[in-house]
């Protein structure tokens, strides 16, 4: 038994052990899928731009005092319009307030007037806040379908050299051309998930900041509405 023991150990071959990494991949994965990973790359990093940069300026949008409507009301009640419009003025980067702001300046003029100048004013908000989110819903599309493009010239590279090789099989005369499909579908695939994630949560996160624009605006139209 220890005879069979140590005849294995000399047979088990040590030196040719092959470590799989990405790097490695990349790097077997021929020009082309080099064009194709280094592409993926950089919609990766437009894509991770793009979230945390509106992630931030919707969660800026969104922060307004607890007691900011209740000031509102406070000084609009009083015919205080200037002390109400300053109040809005120190919620610099709220779009709720820049709403009210709109709201306040119209006083004076018909309901109808007033509410038209909120809901103008209302869907600017709405588009500084979408702002490049759509490019993350394209890059959510496009990543994959680059990916899958480089399956397809992976393919075409594994078939040319299986042509050139005479029509035999050899697994490494094909590894060039199957490096490079498997390295940018999963390529593909991984950056479309995150520009994926990453639009879904900014379209969750604008909604709720439209919401709050949107009840405050009726609130504020509620007020204007109190018979005096």
């Amino acid at each position: 038994m220890m005879k069979l023991f140590i005849l294995l150990q000399t047979e088990l071959p040590t030196d040719n052990v092959k470590t799989l990494s990405i790097y490695n991949l990349i790097m077997e994965g021929g020009t082309g899928g080099k064009i194709i990973i280094a592409l993926l790359a950089v919609l990766l990093a437009v894509a991770i731009f793009i979230y945390f940069e509106r992630l931030f300026a919707i969660k800026a949008a969104s922060k307004v005092d607890k007691n900011f409507m209740s000031q509102i009301k406070d000084n609009v009640s009083r015919g205080k319009v200037d002390a109400a419009r300053m109040l809005c003025a120190q919620q610099t980067k709220s779009a709720a307030a820049k709403l009210i702001d709109k709201g306040i300046s119209r006083i004076g003029k018909p309901l109808e007037d007033i509410n038209t100048a909120i809901e103008n004013a209302g869907r600017l908000e709405i588009y500084k806040l979408e702002k490049n989110v759509s490019v993350l819903a394209t890059i959510s599309g496009a990543a994959p379908m680059i990916g899958f493009l480089g399956t397809v010239i992976g393919m075409i590279i594994s078939i040319f050299e299986i042509a050139n090789a005479g029509g035999s099989i050899d697994i490494k005369t094909m590894a060039d051309g199957l490096y490079t499909a498997m390295t940018t579908t999963v390529g593909g695939l991984v950056v479309g998930i995150i520009a994926y994630i990453a639009y879904n949560h900014l379209v969750v996160k604008t909604n709720k900041v439209v919401y709050q624009m949107e009840a405050q605006s009726v609130e504020f139209l509620d007020l204007l509405n109190e018979p005096v």
